[in-house]
């Protein structure tokens, strides 16, 4: 067998070692039980996801931690995209590759990891992606990469906005451990870690038919994102998740 052909069989086969049925249940469950306890997960929303089928989740990132306790939060097995260097790390590769995690070589076009991610889809699993591409040592939303908008695009399925706030006080986030020390804390009515999950939407056709660009579809996708965080947390897309807010008062923005 070629090196072409195992790369097609790895992505053909997508769910292999992965926890599923019963075992994930059952291994999410202990995961809740010591997260709540020793550092405060707290989950909001996740009625808002759908039982089967694929769907998109999009997430900002502050932790090296953040896949693992998103999946946690999930109550479903979520696909992650992680970053290659995570999986050279001894027992913590081994572990988020158990939750669904796979590598991304983010100083490139990873065209492996979007069409991973998009395999995934094609057989009904919920991926997830950090569209900023790394963690934000402000705490702040950055520009977020194309590759998130790319799968979006092509596989056309639902997309779940879902953001974490907190992570960024735990320990052990290398070179991006935030610095500032005394500064106040930005979600003050919500100490230890926060989940929310927000409504799967579609994204919009362009006036006049066509195809969205990536470019205004990760706009699209991060102003999601931003109204689901505290306004510290928003950054760069602040000012377009208000002007969001409006749009989808008026009904413009497809639900599912």
């Amino acid at each position: 067998m070629t090196g072409t052909d195992r790369g097609r069989d790895q992505i053909e086969d997508v769910a292999r070692g992965t926890l599923r049925g019963r075992w994930f249940l059952l291994v999410r469950a202990i995961f809740l039980l010591v997260l709540r306890l020793t550092i405060g997960l707290r989950i909001e929303g996740v009625e808002r996801v759908p039982a089967s089928g694929p769907i998109l989740v999009v997430c900002n990132h502050l932790h090296n931690a953040d896949p693992v306790l998103l999946s946690a939060s999930f109550p479903r097995p979520l696909h992650f995209m992680a970053k290659k260097e995570l999986f050279e790390v001894p027992g913590v590769g081994w572990l988020i590759r158990r939750v669904g995690a796979f590598p991304v070589d983010r100083g490139k076009a990873d065209r492996l990891a979007l069409r991973r991610a998009e395999a995934a889809l094609q057989q009904g699993i919920a991926v997830g992606m950090f569209p900023e591409g790394t963690r934000s040592v402000s705490r702040s939303l950055q520009h977020a990469l194309p590759g998130a908008a790319l799968v979006a695009l092509r596989a056309q399925v639902p997309i779940l906005p879902m953001v974490i706030t907190g992570s960024e006080r735990l320990p052990g986030n290398g070179a991006k451990a935030r610095r500032e020390a005394g500064v106040r804390d930005p979600d003050p009515g919500h100490p230890g870690i926060r989940v929310r999950i927000g409504q799967p939407f579609h994204l919009p056709s362009p006036p006049g038919g066509g195809r969205l660009s990536s470019e205004a579809a990760i706009e699209l996708m991060m102003a999601e994102v931003a109204r689901l965080l505290p306004s510290a947390y928003r950054g760069v897309y602040a000012e377009v998740a208000e002007q969001t807010a409006e749009a989808t008062s008026g009904g413009t923005r497809g639900t599912v």
